[in-house]
């Protein structure tokens, strides 16, 4: 006896949640040369299929799910959202890195990079804090306090946290195109062109990898 299943796909990063995010990829690890047990779970992760029932799809069914959810697993460049309401508080996104308190700049660098894993969510409470005054496209936001609730960042939809993950990712490509053009002109020691050219693959790679490493 057949027995029917109902199914909700996500269409964009939208639809999934931080919270979902890195449950799977805690599993994901641990299944990085097996393609078919990362599908299956994506299905439960993103879907919530039992990892039972996959094995008794048909393939017609398999195949039109895995297409489905091919289709936005690969993020595009989003931008960041500076704000963002949760539980009736608007919450901005640190104005000027450059002036950011100590305290949270020693607490975000702990970590050494900025990846969307375990300690996101922890990260994102720190940049974005509730905002205490607006003025036009001007704003201020509270004090770092060095109290850190991570648990309310967790069901935030991926869209947004791919925002801020970019928002890192472009400013370390500009940091390093903002060297090479400083050492123009200048006598550079051997090979350095192309260690720099390296440096920016491993960039570019991270828009993959989802890591950047943080300069202390």
């Amino acid at each position: 006896m057949k027995t029917k299943i109902e199914l909700s796909i996500p269409t964009s990063w939208k639809d999934v949640t931080l919270k979902q995010y890195i449950s799977l990829q805690n599993d994901l690890d641990s299944y990085r040369d097996d393609e078919e047990a990362q599908f299956a779970l994506s299905l439960h992760h993103l879907c919530g299929l039992d990892v039972g029932y996959i094995k008794g799809l048909s393939t017609e069914s398999y195949n039109v799910l895995k297409n489905k959810l091919n289709e936005f697993t690969s993020p595009d460049s989003i931008e960041l959202r500076r704000f963002i309401t949760l539980n009736g508080v608007e919450y901005g996104f640190e104005p000027n890195l450059s002036k950011m308190s100590y305290g949270a700049y020693a607490d975000i660098s702990q970590w050494d990079t900025i990846t969307i894993d375990k300690n996101w969510a922890k990260i994102m409470d720190i940049l974005y804090r509730p905002v205490e005054k607006k003025h036009g496209k001007r704003y201020s936001i509270l004090p770092y306090s060095g109290e850190i609730d991570e648990e309310k960042w967790m069901g935030v939809d991926m869209e947004f946290h791919w925002g801020a993950m970019f928002f890192f990712v472009h400013l370390q490509m500009d940091l390093l195109r903002g060297i090479q053009k400083s050492l123009k002109g200048m006598e550079l020691p051997p090979n350095i062109k192309s260690i720099l050219a390296k440096s920016g693959e491993v960039i570019q790679q991270s828009l993959n990898s989802q890591t950047v490493r943080l300069k202390r």
